[in-house]
């Protein structure tokens, strides 16, 4: 069992009596693995809590965040291979969204019948262009101007300068893997999606996300949620009601 102490794996909250399925979650870029400490009263008691602790955040503060997504994808899938064999399911929003997708490409390879299902939120199908201009080539002023925009970062982060230049290279660097993802597989995954978007959310609309019932061979579903890009923040029980309806019953 992993606990804070590990460099990469934290969980959350163990399983009473026993993990029946372990929910993995994933960040958006900048998210910090006490996001999802909150989690554990509205999934239901017999799912495993873990997250990850990358690179740039928390007590890793002083690593480089990654620039490349196959070293990303590669580092954390050996992290996560411990608990994978195991059934699991995989949760991300934004950043988070893309990673879990990419997770889930490695699992199916090694854990065929491992993975039950893949959550995305506030994520963008491997179709969809990303919106131009990128943030993640704006200058300080703009890139700052457009996370205020998006919502969801605190005004304090953004206006202490020396807050700000310590975190902000961390949030660029994972937002422009986010802005440059795409489809390089070239086929779906076998395992079912749900998808969901805030409908206030200005970046990952509707129409950004209903492209994912075609990066699956076992169905997809659309899910519009309160809120906008940070709903998983500011309407997290609308979230962990749709969440856990699928996996509480067995239906990981």
């Amino acid at each position: 069992m992993s606990d804070d102490g590990d460099r990469w794996v934290v969980a959350i909250r163990p399983a009473e009596p026993a993990a029946r399925l372990r929910l993995i979650c994933l960040a958006y870029a900048g998210g910090s693995p006490d996001m999802f400490r909150a989690w554990s009263a509205g999934v239901t008691p017999d799912v495993e809590l873990l997250t990850l602790r990358l690179p740039g955040h928390g007590k890793r503060i002083k690593e480089k965040p990654y620039q490349h997504w196959d070293t990303l994808v590669a580092d954390v899938y050996a992290a996560l291979a411990p608990y994978l064999a195991a059934p699991h399911a995989f949760y991300g929003h934004s950043f988070g969204g893309r990673l879990a997708y990419e997770l889930v490409h490695r699992a199916k390879k090694d854990h065929l019948d491992g993975t039950r299902r893949l959550f995305v939120s506030g994520c963008r199908s491997p179709d969809v262009p990303q919106v131009r201009p990128y943030m993640h080539e704006l200058d300080l002023a703009g890139f700052c101007d457009a996370l205020r925009h998006m919502g969801g970062t605190p005004a304090e982060f953004l206006d202490t300068p020396g807050v700000r230049d310590l975190l902000l290279p961390v949030v660029r660097e994972e937002i422009r893997l986010a802005e440059l993802w795409t489809d390089w597989h070239g086929q779906p995954v076998d395992v079912p999606i749900t998808a969901m978007y805030g409908i206030d959310d200005p970046v990952d609309t509707r129409a950004a996300m209903s492209g994912w019932a075609s990066f699956t061979t076992r169905g997809a579903e659309l899910l519009e949620m309160p809120g906008g890009h940070f709903f998983p923040d500011t309407h997290l029980s609308d979230l962990l009601k749709a969440i856990d309806r699928r996996i509480g019953a067995g239906d990981g």
